[in-house]
């Protein structure tokens, strides 16, 4: 009886996840009922609501003061209600990714999305050479996926399911029938993405999360940790990485913009350092934060200061790195200790 009594208290969580299938169905098809437009701000006005009640608001409050020193509450709340309400329209566009990236280079007037960089895009298609596509949780981070897809860039997008099963099945679904090859982060997951490589294909990687055992970097001036698996991959196959970014405009358009390929810097043997190479792509990213702080994940605790190796309060040199990381789950999953 204790024994059952233990099995069903580990595994309750999981249990009650599944319990909201129902529940998360019936959402989706209100949002696919509602449209994209009034679907997408249902969902930014519920997330408005709710969200400042939430403990995570205290986490984006304190992100922000820190970042933002010189601004005042009132600009800090501001900041952090744009965060709720996109993270809420981007929940609601999930039933809407399939129709949502409309795109057309030879038809652009009448468009939600507009493409900067398509020439990029092109290039990294057509060069017949092994790339590495890193990016961050601004605006609807899910669109980059769906553009490389449509335009017949090999891809695998590596991602971290959702908490919640109901969540999780559903996210799948919606991904498996947008997107190009997906990598779940898990046991065995670093085999398929270095595969990808090795291929001569693409990986793209959300790289913006706290990683336990990543590499220091630095982050709005505050030391981070950022999963290093980009930076491993560019040194070992000398492959160009570029970056990638989503901005939400107004009126239900999006802007989603590809960077030329970054110069990353190398060391005296010639290669590139994993350290440094993450460090260029966290610097991108704060550019983008900078600019568009209300569309980023606020919420998220990506400081965390007793995480890091002890004394350490900057990036530090690192030992010259080994071949790519095989290891498995801790190594890759850059949503650990969130």
């Amino acid at each position: 009886m204790l024994r059952l009594a233990l099995i069903l208290r580990r595994n309750l969580p999981r249990l009650a996840g599944f319990a909201t299938v129902p529940l998360i169905r019936i959402l989706f098809w209100l949002a696919r009922a509602l449209g994209t437009d009034r679907a997408s701000a249902l969902g930014g006005w519920i997330a408005r609501t709710v969200g400042p009640l939430l403990p995570s608001h205290r986490t984006a409050m304190a992100n922000l003061r820190a970042a933002y020193p010189e601004t005042d509450e009132a600009g800090l709340r501001a900041i952090a209600l744009g965060a709720w309400d996109n993270l809420g329209r981007t929940g609601a566009e999930y039933a809407h990714l399939d129709t949502i990236f409309d795109y057309d280079p030879d038809n652009t007037d009448s468009q939600r999305m507009e493409v900067r960089g398509i020439e990029q895009f092109y290039a990294i298609r057509d060069d017949g050479r092994p790339g590495l596509i890193f990016s961050a949780h601004l605006a609807n981070w899910e669109l980059p996926a769906i553009c490389a897809h449509k335009f017949g860039l090999e891809t695998t997008a590596v991602f971290r399911p959702p908490n919640n099963p109901a969540a999780a099945q559903l996210v799948q679904e919606v991904r498996r029938k947008t997107m190009g090859g997906l990598a779940a982060s898990g046991p065995g997951a670093v085999f398929a993405m270095q595969g990808a490589v090795e291929r001569g294909g693409h990986l793209g990687q959300l790289i913006d999360q706290h990683f336990t055992r990543g590499v220091v970097v630095r982050f709005f001036d505050r030391p981070v940790l950022v999963n290093p698996l980009l930076g491993k991959l560019a040194r070992h196959h000398d492959c160009p990485v570029h970056g990638v970014r989503v901005v939400r405009k107004a009126g239900g358009r999006f802007l989603l913009e590809l960077t030329p390929a970054l110069n990353l810097p190398r060391g005296p043997d010639g290669l590139i350092e994993v350290q440094g190479a993450m460090q260029a792509m966290t610097s991108v990213i704060e550019e983008w934060v900078r600019e568009h702080p209300g569309q980023w994940l606020w919420m998220h605790r990506r400081w965390r200061p007793s995480m890091l190796p002890e004394g350490l309060a900057a990036p530090s040199p690192v030992a010259t790195p080994g071949p790519v990381e095989t290891a498995t789950e801790p190594a890759l999953d850059g949503a650990r200790g969130r």
